[in-house]
């Protein structure tokens, strides 16, 4: 029963999140600025003597991310065409990625090096839950601490990944302050759409860690 309040307090919290900053999002689509996220996003690459990252238009919504592997800014279709506030504050937070890959910023650095362990990790977690459910995996002191193991190596990576998009954020509106692309009153509502999205990592973060406290505890409970 602990496991599964645990899990709704979380989805709850994910929920408020996502939701306000879908509100927020749709709130600062209305605001115009002279340019799109496409041609914003360029600016700040080119302004920061990035050559070699391509930014392209991606499907879906709120799809975007930056790729190190074939150094593309993706931007949601939305995103790369809209000449907004909620663009231009998406656009230039995924160039931050870009930023921070051309420095070897180190938190970037170590969550790149930590994906393959996590996919892993992620994968092994599913299937042991199936497994569980329909009876095909004991659910007992070894599996708790391997889902201790697992849950640890997520929740490590969830608390990498913190930093990583605040500093992004923080890079992307000095950019847009210093660059003038945004007015003061557009520059903090910019800062308030990138706060909400860091929220959404902030409540994954927790919520992961709430799940390793709580298999730690079992473990550790079943051994004494």
């Amino acid at each position: 029963m602990t496991y599964w309040v645990i899990i709704g307090a979380s989805l709850l919290v994910s929920v408020l999140v996502s939701s306000t900053l879908k509100r927020r999002f749709a709130e600062y689509s209305q605001i115009p600025l002279r340019v799109t996220g496409a041609q914003v996003a360029e600016a700040m690459l080119r302004q920061h003597g990035i050559t070699d990252v391509r930014v392209i238009s991606t499907p879906g919504r709120l799809t975007d991310h930056y790729d190190p592997v074939s150094k593309t800014v993706n931007l949601s279709e939305s995103v790369y065409a809209m000449n907004s506030v909620a663009a231009a504050a998406v656009a230039a937070h995924e160039c931050g990625h870009a930023v921070q890959h051309q420095q070897a910023y180190q938190w970037l650095t170590l969550r790149s090096k930590m994906v393959p362990a996590v996919q892993f990790s992620s994968n092994l977690l599913n299937w042991i839950m199936m497994m569980s459910i329909f009876g095909l995996f004991f659910f007992g002191p070894m599996t708790l601490w391997i889902y201790v193991v697992l849950f640890g190596i997520t929740t490590v990576f969830s608390m990498v990944t913190l930093p990583v998009e605040f500093d992004a954020s923080r890079r992307a509106l000095v950019w847009l302050e210093s660059s003038g692309m945004a007015a003061s009153m557009e520059h903090e509502k910019a800062k308030n759409a990138l706060f909400w999205a860091a929220m959404t990592y902030v409540a994954a973060a927790v919520g992961s860690l709430a799940q390793l406290l709580y298999f730690l505890a079992m473990a550790l409970g079943r051994r004494d």
